[in-house]
């Protein structure tokens, strides 16, 4: 019977009898079985985060960890003498994942028992465990994004920016100037939906009405001349942060309606929710349309009302569970200064898609 582990983002190695044979303290010559190095890659293929959790010389250990050519792969590697649980604790705070998303992978049966007591939400097993359920498909993702592929170096990235803010003196403004953000706001393709989908069932704060879609139904959506999907990606001087916002609106000859626009966490104070909004009125108004949104209140989301009602939407009525706003004609909100705005949002026609 297939154990799943479903879920796992971050995988945490020991390393001496574990990443690698041998034991460095001790002098030996240690080498990492193939084995190990090709689920390493893998794992990273996936958009599986790993680290390490070794107690050991830490200078020595991470020197040989370069020299074997496996360095990069491993965040904020926990090397020393501390115990094994308050480094994967250091590590979810770091990562910002929370425990039950760590698989830890020890030789010692002692460590992971001490692990197991101190976080019982962590998953543990020897690395033998680890190949047979990877083998079994009880760890990968059934589906790998492009944004999963990335996700290792959108995490070194986003370090850099925390470094790079943390040693910034100056107006906030020119702080996101500083960034050199460049937004593109294009129309949903297929290899687009799935992210899409995960975006409307993980993001809650940043998020206008907190409908979720699924695949299909975006995929629906996408072919529908009387709706746009779009989705926005964003880079800086920095790197990528990905497929960071979607927005589902409602076309009619007069009036386009937001029907969801939401923002990934990540983005949180760069102020790119006016982009895009920006982008759709420049996108109806193309068409002669005016621009209308819906807001449903959630126990998270006041934030987006608020920015809806900065950007000059006027309330046109409100019920129970929906509010629906209006952007009055010449009040079509300019994206920041220090956002740089690409709309790629003219995909082919549904028929010709059919076609194809």
């Amino acid at each position: 019977m297939t154990v799943r582990h479903d879920g796992v983002k971050c995988v945490v190695w020991d390393l001496d009898d574990t990443l690698w044979d041998g034991t460095l303290l001790e002098g030996d010559d240690v080498r990492v079985p193939e084995e190990n190095r090709k689920l390493v890659r893998v794992l990273d293929e996936h958009g599986i985060l790993q680290s390490v959790a070794s107690r050991n010389d830490p200078e020595h250990a991470l020197e040989t960890l370069r020299a074997l050519g496996l360095a990069e792969y491993f965040l904020h590697p926990r090397v020393g003498w501390s115990a094994k649980s308050a480094s994967l604790r250091d590590l979810a705070e770091r990562l910002n994942l929370a425990p039950d998303s760590f698989l830890f992978v020890d030789d010692s049966e002692f460590e992971r028992a001490e692990v197991g007591s101190e976080l019982p939400e962590v998953r543990c097993m020897p690395r033998e465990e680890l190949h047979e359920a990877v083998a079994a498909g009880g760890v990968l993702p059934e589906r790998v994004t492009p944004e999963a592929r990335e996700r290792r170096a959108m995490y070194l990235a986003e370090e850099r920016r925390r470094t790079h803010e943390e040693d910034f003196t100056g107006p906030t403004e020119e702080f996101l100037r500083s960034l050199r953000m460049r937004l593109t706001v294009r129309a949903a393709g297929p290899d687009d939906l799935v992210r899409a989908a995960e975006l409307t069932q993980r993001t809650h704060q940043l998020n206008t009405t907190g409908i979720t879609f699924d695949e299909s139904e975006l995929a629906e959506l996408r072919t529908d001349p009387e709706h746009r999907v779009l989705v926005c990606e964003l880079t800086d001087r920095f790197g990528s942060y990905g497929t960071i916002g979607l927005a589902v609106v409602h076309r009619a000859p007069e009036r386009w309606t937001v029907r969801l626009l939401l923002m990934s966490c990540r983005v949180m104070g760069r102020n790119i929710g006016t982009a895009v909004v920006a982008a759709v009125a420049r996108l109806a108004g193309d068409e002669g349309a005016g621009l209308a949104a819906h807001f449903r209140p959630t126990d998270r989301n006041r934030q987006m009302l608020v920015t809806y009602r900065f950007m000059g939407f006027r309330v046109e009525s409100r019920g129970p569970e929906l509010t629906e706003l209006v952007l009055p004609p010449g009040h079509a909100p300019d994206a920041p200064p220090y956002v740089d705005l690409t709309i790629e949002a003219h995909p082919t026609a549904p028929s010709q898609e059919v076609q194809q």
